[in-house]
């Protein structure tokens, strides 16, 4: 997922993508030592969009803490 795309999403969708993308992860890993993986980046490319999602969950945190 791309930056704008994390951004527009709000706090519950976060969790839930964070969930699925962490599932995801969990299977991807599980088949690589069966096999190797058709496209291997996948696994990068997930790792980095849960941490990119896990940071804008901080952020949005951080932000609410600040107002009230």
């Amino acid at each position: 997922m791309k930056k704008y795309e994390i951004a527009a999403l709000g706090k519950q969708e976060l969790v839930d993508r964070i969930k699925e993308l962490e599932d995801r992860v969990a299977d991807i890993n599980f088949y690589k030592v069966i096999e190797q993986p058709q496209n291997p980046m996948v696994f990068r490319n997930s790792k980095r969009d849960i941490a990119r999602m896990k940071t804008r969950l901080h952020q949005l945190a951080s932000a609410e803490a600040v107002k009230g």
